[in-house]
């Protein structure tokens, strides 16, 4: 998956804005691009490496995701009881990681409600 594909997806979702925060504090996160619903984040990545994105996850579904693909891991500087990190283009099928983009979507979504 490229840049522009995955960052079209996610601002196809509805209310969604991106940002992005980082931008003069940390030098290591300079290129974050965070996705938002209002104002609570659901998916971040690095645009100058494009490596992996950070999605919130369902805690029960972590373990499980886990021991099913090696793409997903620790994220990036959030707890890993509710985020994961999932590497692009390794074991994980396109369409999967974006239902997992949609899932972190709608957890997020149903707590801003």
């Amino acid at each position: 998956m490229d840049i522009e594909t995955f960052r079209t997806f996610c601002l196809s979702l509805p209310d969604v804005h991106e940002q992005m925060p980082f931008k003069g504090f940390f030098r290591e996160s300079r290129s974050i691009l965070v996705f938002y619903i209002g104002k609570k984040m659901f998916c971040l990545f690095d645009i100058d490496r494009f490596d992996a994105c950070t999605i919130k996850c369902d805690s029960d579904k972590i373990s499980e995701l886990k021991d099913r693909y090696t793409a997903i891991g620790l994220p990036f500087n959030l707890s890993p009881k509710y985020w994961i990190s999932v590497k692009f283009n390794r074991d994980l099928p396109d369409l999967e990681l974006l239902k997992l983009v949609e899932e972190s979507y709608a957890l997020v979504k149903k707590k801003s409600s």
